[in-house]
């Protein structure tokens, strides 16, 4: 998933892979490739600046919630990713409707204005989440995040995730969207994984644990701020965790719930 050690090593890779094969587009650490119908809100944040031409200059993903807002991750816009602050990137741009990166569909749509989450903690992981507002409307159809009380966020759930990240843990990234199955744990796997330490804490009151307790399954690298999706709603964005589909090292998402109070007072709709 989200290396461990620290967001950086994925700017890193991705700067220096090498762009994937068509014939590695057909698998993504358990995954498969996502017709654009299936998953109109699934977007690419993108700068050709910072991560070059190829793909698109994709470098995390993110999640269309209104027509003009887009939520990720907040280490998405930080330093360790971009290498500099993201108001300095000039170029950062949200992709919408590509779903293959290196095709010219859809549109690259400017940002108008970020809100990160001041009390995201880059060490222990807590608040992993920021919201993007467009600079204008896309007709892409949004989707509906989960609210605390849906029983969506049950552990048992079959849920989906969603990216154009690595998918085999060796730099090997994708060109088209794809998806992976897992299940949503109950905290006390995350609980146990993450104690705390150099990895991070899991707080259940704003995190998620999802994955497969043998491994195989799992977002990776460059697919940071991308959703995690259960019966068509959103209830998670992908966080962190330790490598990639390890067995004892699920996944750890933002629980979407705990956006929703930021997209009501930062969100354009």
């Amino acid at each position: 998933m989200r290396p461990t050690i620290r967001a950086a090593l994925g700017a890193v890779a991705l700067i220096l892979a090498v762009p994937a094969s068509a014939a590695a587009d057909e698998s993504v650490v358990g995954g498969k490739p996502v017709r654009p119908s299936q998953s109109p809100w699934a977007v690419a944040l993108a700068s050709h600046q910072r991560f070059g031409e190829q793909r698109s200059g994709q470098f995390c993903g993110g999640v269309l919630v209104g027509h003009a807002t887009v939520v990720t991750a907040a280490h998405c816009l930080g330093r360790e990713v971009l290498g500099l602050p993201w108001q300095e990137v000039k170029d950062l741009r949200v992709v919408v409707g590509r779903n293959n990166l290196t095709a010219k569909e859809g549109q690259e749509v400017k940002i108008a204005k970020v809100w990160v989450h001041p009390h995201y903690n880059s060490w222990t992981n807590e608040d992993d989440m920021a919201v993007i507002t467009l600079q204008e409307r896309v007709p892409n159809q949004p989707i509906q995040i989960a609210g605390p009380n849906d029983g969506v966020y049950e552990a048992g759930n079959t849920a989906t995730v969603y990216g154009w990240g690595d998918m085999t843990g060796d730099g090997s990234y994708a060109s088209r969207l794809r998806s992976a199955r897992v299940n949503v744990l109950r905290d006390t796997v995350c609980a146990r994984a993450y104690p705390g330490s150099a990895d991070g804490t899991y707080n259940a009151a704003s995190m998620l644990c999802a994955g497969e307790p043998k491994g195989g399954r799992d977002a990776c690298q460059g697919d940071s701020g991308g959703p995690l999706v259960v019966r068509g709603q959103l209830v998670g964005l992908v966080s962190w965790g330790t490598g990639c589909g390890r067995a004892g090292s699920p996944g750890v998402y933002t629980r979407a719930s705990a956006l929703l109070p930021a997209v009501l007072t930062h969100g354009a709709g």
